[in-house]
């Protein structure tokens, strides 16, 4: 990405629950634990939550997380997601369920930070026309911006 347009990246977040097509997607995750019965994916341990991640309210949630992902480099964690996906676009999973909701999970904290840092538009599979970055269907309601 250090020599390509944000634009002409590609990256999707979703759930390790959503079928993928394995010749479109390279499946990674970025959750803290992987669900029984998975196969053909790979883990991107830098995205995934600290051990606070389901016991911390959603503000004190999003300043742990920033301080995780105020310590990486986006350009690289581009260009290893794109290594990784092999060809394929790189797409982010985690545990929370797609649908819309009041749930919210840090993979829209991830297209919050890829939008805020690189203008690079990750967008959750299936629910594009709700928007990315700050409103990525999984920001928590409470940080929602509508573009």
């Amino acid at each position: 990405p250090r020599d390509q347009g944000p634009h002409s990246v590609k990256i999707v977040t979703s759930s390790w629950f959503v079928p993928l097509n394995p010749d479109e997607f390279g499946r990674i995750g970025i959750s803290r634990g992987v669900p029984r019965g998975q196969a053909g994916f790979r883990r991107y341990p830098q995205l995934v939550p600290g051990p606070w991640f389901n016991t911390v309210p959603a503000r004190r949630y999003r300043e742990l997380y920033g301080e995780i992902l105020g310590a990486l480099d986006p350009a690289q964690v581009v260009e290893d997601l794109l290594a990784m996906a092999d060809g394929k676009t790189p797409a982010l999973l985690c545990f929370e369920p797609p649908m819309l909701s009041s749930a919210w999970c840090h993979r829209g904290l991830v297209s919050a930070w890829l939008w805020d840092t690189l203008s690079l538009e990750v967008y959750e599979i299936g629910q594009e026309c709700d928007g990315c970055g700050w409103s990525h269907p999984k920001i928590p309601v409470a940080f929602r911006i509508a573009r």
